[in-house]
């Protein structure tokens, strides 16, 4: 996989060792079953499946 650091990351993480490596990152989150915030920034604080399931099923909440 050719993978290069972006410019420009939407982390709010900045002291995380894959803060602008994306496919680090992808890859860390997916080994955990959570998502990156850059694909699921409305989390409150939770970036599990779950919780994702749970915004898509139940808009609002």
């Amino acid at each position: 996989m050719n993978c290069h650091n972006v410019k420009e990351c939407a982390c709010p993480k900045t002291n995380c060792p894959n803060h602008k490596k994306c496919c680090d990152c992808v890859i860390k989150h997916r080994n955990s079953d959570s998502l990156p915030f850059c694909l699921f920034p409305d989390n409150d604080g939770d970036k599990g499946m779950e919780n994702l399931y749970r915004k898509l099923i139940l808009p609002g909440n």
